[in-house]
């Protein structure tokens, strides 16, 4: 597979914490999905948190959507475009945005994929591996979405 066709979906976020596995949750799903229906230029990965590291992983795909669960004030899901110069000053080298993971793709390696950050609605952060009944029903419609988002593109049938 060559870069110009890889697009990879990383999500991130802790499914020890409840609704914080909204990330995790949406992986699991897309892999049983692509196994199904083998999309063989989508690749997926999740992790607790994004890190400067991820900036290496990033730059190697042709596209590149990130997945995380959201405490913000939105409907089920948000889905945005999230460029370089939207990168703000992180305090903290343990966990960075998606905005500044493309920034540093720029800045190392010359070019940054299109990037897109799919936000789902969660409720409940405690220290539990369970998403609670409305995150559930909020990974769904998500889930949809980057389905029909991904053949929208022609990268799945």
């Amino acid at each position: 597979m060559s870069v110009k066709d890889k697009i990879l979906v990383y999500a991130y976020g802790n499914p020890g914490r409840q609704d914080d596995g909204l990330g995790a949750a949406l992986i699991k799903r897309l892999d049983q999905y692509l196994e199904a229906s083998p999309a063989n230029n989508i690749v997926t990965d999740t992790n607790y948190q994004l890190n400067i590291e991820d900036a290496a992983t990033v730059a190697e795909a042709s596209m590149v959507i990130f997945a995380d669960a959201s405490i913000e004030d939105i409907e089920a899901y948000s889905f945005t475009e999230v460029k370089p110069n939207d990168a703000r000053v992180e305090f903290s080298m343990h966990a960075v945005s998606p905005a500044f993971v493309i920034d540093l793709c720029s800045k190392i390696y010359g070019a940054a994929p299109p990037a897109y950050l799919l936000h789902i609605k969660g409720y409940e952060w405690d220290f539990r591996e369970e998403l609670t009944d409305a995150a559930l029903a909020n990974l769904d419609k998500a889930f949809a979405f980057l389905i029909n988002f991904l053949r929208k593109q022609n990268h799945i049938e």
